[in-house]
């Protein structure tokens, strides 16, 4: 499996659930007001966590994929996907509405990306529904999601094998987010050298302790 991360909370997962098929996920496409430059992709599966303008331009996306936006449990080119409802903010939605946590399973792999998280904590039946993760997209940013703090709560909550931030400052981001640097402290990671993709296979997870990659964008 690849992992590709475009910047702000959109990633490209590349997966062969079936020898000679490979099968396009694209998540949380943003639009070009933001100040990044809009990537040229093609999908098989869209999977948008919530409509707002840097998580939901469907429209940059080629091909034909099969998008979805809300919670439930979805079979497609045998890859298993499940929606599971959250808070935009920490006041059940009341400020900034909801968004879609998404798990994604191929390849002997279970992907979980938490779109913009606002709670502080995740319920009881939300971790019950995330299950276990191996590969954990986060939310470091803070402003308008958890930031890099809150982010190790959840990620004590989850119990990923590998942790992936999201959604923090980078060059041309016209959202003024924090910068990754605080959750690496809070996560104990002193040096780290960014990679432009994570190329990953069941064997080769982490056993022993949760791992941190930091992507460029």
């Amino acid at each position: 499996m690849h992992i590709i991360w475009k910047g702000q909370a959109c990633f490209q997962l590349l997966t062969s659930p079936k020898k000679g098929e490979q099968v396009s996920i694209v998540i949380d496409p943003f639009d070009n007001s933001i100040g990044l430059r809009v990537p040229s992709l093609s999908a098989d599966i869209l999977l948008i966590t919530h409509h707002h303008r840097d998580h939901n331009n469907i429209q940059a996306i080629k091909g034909d994929p099969f998008v979805i936006d809300i919670p439930g449990e979805y079979e497609i080119k045998n890859i298993f996907i499940r929606g599971i409802s959250a808070f935009h903010d920490n006041v059940k939605g009341k400020k900034r509405g909801k968004v879609v946590i998404f798990t994604i399973e191929s390849e002997g792999i279970r992907v979980c990306h938490l779109g913009d998280l606002g709670q502080r904590e995740l319920t009881p039946e939300q971790v019950n529904g995330i299950g276990e993760v191996d590969i954990l997209m986060i939310p470091v940013g803070g402003v308008y999601t958890i930031d890099g703090t809150q982010a190790q709560g959840i990620i004590s909550q989850i119990g990923p094998r590998i942790v992936i931030p999201m959604h923090y400052q980078i060059p041309k981001l016209k959202i003024k987010l924090e910068k990754v640097e605080k959750f690496l402290k809070v996560m104990g990671v002193k040096s780290i050298e960014p990679q432009n993709k994570l190329l990953i296979k069941k064997k080769d997870l982490p056993q022993e302790e949760t791992k941190v990659v930091l992507l460029n964008p």
